[in-house]
């Protein structure tokens, strides 16, 4: 999968192509709708895939709203890679490109620089100048113009749309399995291990310091599956501030349940798969070994389940 960040380094485009555009944050199974559909046209009108996304944030990058993302740059770009997507163009989205109208954007960015014969999107998709044109827009200007234009309906599970939205609020809330009904997978947190104050091991449960740019961080204590070099371990991660000894800034600490290796300075992913209770503040040091010594027997009952 070609990627490029910016109009200016997107490579010479060898034939036109099938054009999704969006946000795409957490590649949730909406969005997967979205690129199967795209795939679909590409391979039947032999067309490169392309997907046209943004960073930051539209909302952010304009001011608007405060957007806590799902996944991370590379994150998003590596579940994209994982599909059957040719080509990723991540552009910016600053006060000229939001000022283009509905049909600038289709004549000038979609048409012109990304030579698009079908464009893929939600169903509710909106864009041009204030998100002033709609599917109804597109449809019409795909008539005038001449180009394929494909709304897909979203995912509904539970009677319920999924959106990239109601999964931030989830993850918010600590519902990781729900949000992992709308993902198709379990929420991960990426990133590298650091150095603690080695607390952990002197209560008997060493963990590693994940220090990640992942912006959601659910508070509480979780059973979770940590990924290092390929593979998985059984673990328990404790999100939160550490109230028993004093306020800290929030941190991401994992203890594998069966494995003690050299992790600092490691890369290592935690995906966050059943919420065990909220962080609290214990009377003292040994209420909390106690607490921690229940929440590993109940990782390794949940564990035992799937084996």
């Amino acid at each position: 999968m070609v990627v490029a960040h910016g109009f200016d380094k997107l490579p010479s485009l060898r034939r036109p192509t099938a054009v999704a555009v969006g946000n795409f944050d957490g590649l949730h199974l909406g969005h997967r709708k979205i690129l199967a559909r795209l795939c679909e046209l590409s391979r039947s009108h032999d067309l490169l895939s392309l997907v046209l996304t943004f960073d930051p944030h539209p909302e952010r990058a304009l001011g608007k709203k405060a957007v806590r993302m799902i996944d991370t740059p590379d994150q998003r770009l590596a579940r994209l890679g994982e599909s059957c997507v040719d080509a990723v163009l991540v552009t910016g989205f600053d006060r000229t490109f939001s000022a283009l109208s509905g049909r600038e954007f289709v004549e000038r960015i979609l048409l012109g620089r990304l030579r698009a014969r079908e464009i893929v999107v939600g169903r509710d998709f909106r864009y041009g100048k204030n998100r002033r044109s709609d599917i109804a827009d597109l449809r019409e200007l795909g008539r005038r113009l001449a180009f394929g234009v494909h709304a897909v309906a979203p995912s509904v599970i539970a009677g319920a749309a999924v959106s990239s939205s109601a999964i931030r609020r989830l993850l918010a809330r600590g519902r990781v399995e729900e949000a992992s009904r709308l993902l198709g997978r379990p929420y991960e947190i990426a990133g590298t291990v650091g150095s603690g104050d080695s607390r952990g091991t002197s209560l008997g449960f060493p963990t590693a310091n994940l220090l990640t740019d992942n912006e959601i961080l659910p508070d509480g204590v979780f059973i979770s599956e940590s990924v290092w070099k390929g593979r998985s371990f059984p673990s328990v991660t404790s999100i939160g501030t550490n109230p028993t000894f004093g306020p800290n800034p929030v941190r991401v600490e994992t203890h594998l349940l069966d494995r003690r290796a050299r992790l600092l300075g490691a890369g290592l992913s935690v995906r966050l798969l059943r919420k065990i209770r909220p962080t609290r503040k214990f009377q003292d040091p040994q209420a909390l070994v106690e607490q921690i010594g229940k929440d590993v027997a109940a990782a390794r009952a949940y564990f035992r389940c799937l084996s």
